[in-house]
């Protein structure tokens, strides 16, 4: 019996010698204090701040994002200083002298006392200065008082981060009241106006010739020579024929000189009348004619066997009959043409018709209209269309539209003859509503939605209805209200970037 409790003992002792040891329960790690993150716009910079809650004797890291809001780009130099001003009286200093990455600048608060305080946040550059206040709030005694965890979110929001705006296109503005027309979209074409293209055409047959022939797209002057046209040599067309009629007018010529100084002296001697001396004088001048006739002729066809002519050459000038630009040739030099062809067409693009092409439905509110817009594609914003010329009074039978047309002055060459563009017309009718750039309008499936900048980098998606339109603004009937800064540059972006599922990196100093 003693043997069996010494071997049970022993066992016992084996047992719990390989027992396992349990280790013990790491210590609770602190909740990290709440981050608190504001927004402030000035009309100079837009101020974006986060910093955890601010607790008496404990570091608190501010990572401040000042925009110029000159170009929506951050502000890479400059001093910030955090001042904390305390009910008491009290106050304290923090401050950098430039920032840790453009735009951002880290700055640490140590708060000496608690309760309720006043943050400015001042800064000093030489691109802008500009000073942000941020009131109510609190400095905990201890950390055990400071809030943890995050804010319950009222409502859903998507980021878009300072580092992506700051090297993007970006940039906001805030949605303003103010009067809207009653308008009307429709096609429209860009015509030559009345009177606005010509066509040079060869007035005869002959041999084109010049100096330096318009080519496309030349800017030619009303009057400006174009080409000249040598005509064919008249009868006797050979070189013979022409040197007899010139040998046979040197002749006549020799004659009648002769003819003319007997004539002097028979009257001077009174044995003839005057009148022998004035026919003869007559018949000189006729010799003297005949002689440069054929003089000329010679001349003529030998312009006339040569491509370019010759100088002093019996050639038609062809003069541009309008100013504008030479959109059409044919011509070349040493061409043969025939009387009638067409060799140059000018349309002076200067002033164009542009002619809305409206609907017959709205023929009687035709006549209350007060201006109208073009809308070309590739510009960012419509340009006034100009003065009203007509309003058609003859519905086109296959369309069922009638034109409204209007004279655009088109010197910076923004429109192209023949080019499709989009007319709104605007009539008497008006009305308040709340406006925003169209640029601010993205399409999303289909429906107009805009993007809400709550803060710094969160913002907000929503649908809009979208009444008139006018001068690059859009009337918003539903979804947005004055006074709320909405994207009107990047929206898209944002778009895109709220579908992608990678998370940039933030980059932000805390």
């Amino acid at each position: 019996m003693k043997r069996l409790t010494v071997f049970a003992l022993t066992l016992c002792l084996a047992g719990c010698a390989t027992a396992p040891v349990p280790e013990p329960k790491p210590a609770a790690e602190k909740p990290e204090r709440r981050t608190e993150s504001t927004t402030f716009w000035s009309d100079r910079t837009e101020l974006f701040m986060e910093f955890p809650e601010l607790v008496q004797g404990q570091d608190s890291r501010f990572a401040i994002h000042f925009t110029g809001l000159s170009d929506f780009k951050a502000l890479a130099a400059g001093r910030c200083e955090v001042r904390v001003k305390y009910e008491d009286g009290g106050e304290d200093k923090f401050s950098t002298d430039a920032p840790s990455k453009p735009g951002i600048f880290g700055v640490t608060v140590k708060p000496t006392h608690t309760g309720k305080a006043t943050l400015e946040i001042q800064l000093t550059s030489v691109k802008v200065s500009d000073l942000h206040v941020l009131k109510d709030v609190t400095v905990y005694a201890t950390l055990a008082e400071a809030p943890t965890g995050e804010e319950p979110a009222t409502e859903e929001t998507m980021p878009f981060l300072k580092e992506q705006q700051w090297a993007l296109d970006f940039g906001t503005s805030l949605a303003q009241t103010g009067t809207v027309k009653e308008s009307m979209t429709v096609p429209a074409e860009v015509t030559a106006r009345s009177g606005g293209q010509a066509q040079v055409v060869a007035p005869l047959g002959g041999r084109l010739t010049g100096d330096n022939f318009p080519v496309l797209g030349t800017r030619v002057s009303q009057g400006q020579v174009l080409a000249s046209v040598i005509p064919p040599t008249s009868v006797p067309n050979d070189r013979a024929g022409l040197d007899l009629a010139k040998a046979e007018a040197e002749t006549a010529l020799d004659y009648a000189r002769k003819d003319r100084t007997r004539a002097e002296r028979l009257v001077t001697a009174g044995a003839a009348p005057r009148k022998r001396q004035d026919e003869a004088q007559t018949a000189e001048a006729l010799a003297e004619a005949r002689l440069r006739a054929a003089d000329e002729r010679i001349r003529q066809f030998e312009s006339s066997r040569s491509s370019e002519g010759s100088a002093g050459s019996p050639a038609f000038a062809l003069r541009a009959p309008i100013t504008g630009t030479v959109v059409e040739t044919s011509a070349a030099p040493g061409t043969t043409l025939k009387g009638g062809e067409s060799l140059f067409q000018i349309v002076d693009t200067s002033r164009v018709y542009v002619s809305a092409i409206v609907p017959e439905a709205d023929y009687p509110k035709a006549r209350s209209l007060s201006g109208a817009e073009i809308e070309v594609p590739g510009m960012d914003r419509p340009i006034p269309a100009g003065r009203l010329i007509t309003i058609g009074k003859i519905v086109d039978a296959p369309s069922r539209t009638f034109p409204v047309v209007y004279e655009f002055n088109n010197d910076a060459g923004r429109i192209a003859i023949n080019q499709t563009v989009t007319a709104r017309l605007f009539f008497s009718g008006s009305r308040q509503a709340v406006l925003v750039p169209e640029s601010a309008l993205v399409d999303d499936g289909g429906r107009p939605v805009v993007f809400i900048q709550r803060e710094g980098e969160a913002f907000v998606r929503r649908p809009v209805t979208v009444g008139y339109r006018q001068s690059g603004m859009a009337e918003i009937v539903t979804g947005l209200q004055a006074g709320d800064r909405i994207v009107t540059k990047g929206a898209y972006l944002i778009r895109l970037s709220a579908l992608s599922s990678q998370i940039p990196a933030h980059g932000h100093v805390h």
